[in-house]
């Protein structure tokens, strides 16, 4: 959804700690724009930002600023080059550090284009600083990702990784540019659609029309529809929004919970969105053999899956630029003791309670695919097909175990309940 300035107003602030807004986003140019924009509007606000480009020689730059005067500006050695041990190391202490000796002000954490908002996320709920956790120092506000109008749709569909752009933070790094892209923007709670006074208003509309699928959940600001910048504005519409729920589960978990992981809206003339659900599980064979037709003309798709012959896991699916990982989000509660549901989410108790299967308990298949005009018809028809038949499952679950299975031994579980949490 767009909003407008003038019915936004933050919530009084009873809270004294810094206010930290994180700033990701994969265009550099329209990150760094943003922020100053940010910065200028800002009250009493500082930024930070990390330059990555030498992080696999253990190098880190790290800039702080104002919106009138540069504050700092220093180079750390790392002792371990990986992006979520530099976050634990350095930035998160020095993001502690900064507001500490910088009372009164709320900060700006501009990421590098290549570092997803949830690593930051999981590295803050992980991590101590001085024996204290980051929390304690400062409160994370709102996760917000620029959006280029000139170059998303081409990310987002790149089967390039990021090290065919030399955007690799580690030699072991094998990300795909379109996952990094899409989490981005599914992590985000506020997206700036960042445009130009040129851009066509039909693919601007397109573009929103795109983002609001990928996360339904985002706050949008439009920039660009004029030759002037409201920087005043646009740092109301982004800054202490109180708008991040840090109990939010992950997009890979939010289904678990009940939550919405996409609108169903199967538009033939546009981006379509199809929300894909099932009380029947798939038949692993056949779920494998349909992949690539699932996935080749799909922009995004995840959720979590049911698979007949791993009667125990629910399976987390997704795929961006061409390519598919799947893994494991833990035991289904029908799969665990009574006594062990408490390990998990109230919210998930709540959300299997209320669609309990009387055979299956809280199996079931939630799937997305969103894309430029995808088939409704035939996407449902060919997920319908990789269900087990009728005749399959009268022979009972027993037998399901048996089925040839090639992703046999792919989501080893352990005794954590592993609901998928940032």
């Amino acid at each position: 959804m767009s909003i407008d300035p003038t019915t936004s107003t933050a919530p009084a602030r009873t809270d004294r700690r810094p206010a930290v807004t994180v700033l990701s986003g994969f265009s550099p140019a329209a990150v760094q724009a943003a922020a100053r924009a940010v910065l200028i509007g800002g009250d009493r606000l500082l930024a930070m930002s990390h330059d990555l480009t030498g992080i696999r020689d253990g190098i880190l730059r790290r800039t702080v600023r104002s919106a009138t005067e540069l504050i700092e500006q220093s180079t750390v050695e790392l002792v371990h080059g990986c992006v979520s041990c530099t976050l634990r190391e350095s930035v998160l202490p020095a993001l502690v550090r900064l507001a500490r000796t910088h009372p009164g002000h709320d900060v700006l954490l501009v990421l590098p284009s290549a570092i997803e908002p949830g690593t930051v996320a999981t590295a803050c709920a992980h991590s101590l600083v001085d024996g204290a956790p980051v929390t304690d120092a400062v409160r994370f506000d709102s996760y917000v990702t620029v959006v280029d109008a000139d170059s998303f749709l081409h990310d987002l569909a790149s089967p390039d990784d990021l090290r065919d752009r030399d955007l690799h933070a580690a030699e072991d790094d094998h990300r795909a540019v379109a996952d990094v892209v899409a989490h981005q923007v599914e992590f985000c709670d506020t997206v700036i659609l960042w445009s130009r006074p040129d851009t066509d208003p039909l693919e601007l509309s397109r573009l929103g029309t795109l983002v609001h699928r990928l996360a339904p959940w985002a706050v949008q600001v439009p920039t660009g529809t004029s030759h002037s910048l409201d920087c005043t504005g646009l740092a109301a519409l982004v800054g202490n929004t109180r708008r991040h729920d840090p109990h939010r589960p992950g997009t890979l978990g939010l289904a678990l919970e009940g939550r919405q992981i996409a609108v169903h809206d199967p538009d033939p003339d546009g981006v379509t969105s199809i929300l894909f659900e099932a009380r029947r599980p798939f038949h692993p064979q056949r779920l494998h053999d349909s992949l690539g037709t699932l996935t080749e003309e799909a922009l995004r798709g995840r959720g979590q899956l049911w698979i007949a012959s791993q009667p125990d896991v629910a399976v987390a699916f997704e795929c961006a630029g061409g390519g598919v990982s799947m893994g494991s989000l833990g035991y289904w509660l029908v799969a665990l003791p009574v006594e062990r549901w408490t390990e998990t989410s109230v919210e998930r108790r709540l959300a299997a309670d209320l669609s309990w299967d009387p055979y299956y308990g809280d199996r079931r298949t939630v799937l997305a695919l969103i894309g430029m005009h995808l088939d409704h018809a035939a996407v449902t028809e060919l997920l319908d097909s990789c269900l087990l038949t009728d005749a399959e499952l009268a022979e009972g679950s027993d037998r399901w175990p048996a089925l040839p299975d090639p992703f046999a031994g792919c989501f080893p579980l352990t005794d954590d309940t592993g609901t998928a949490r940032p």
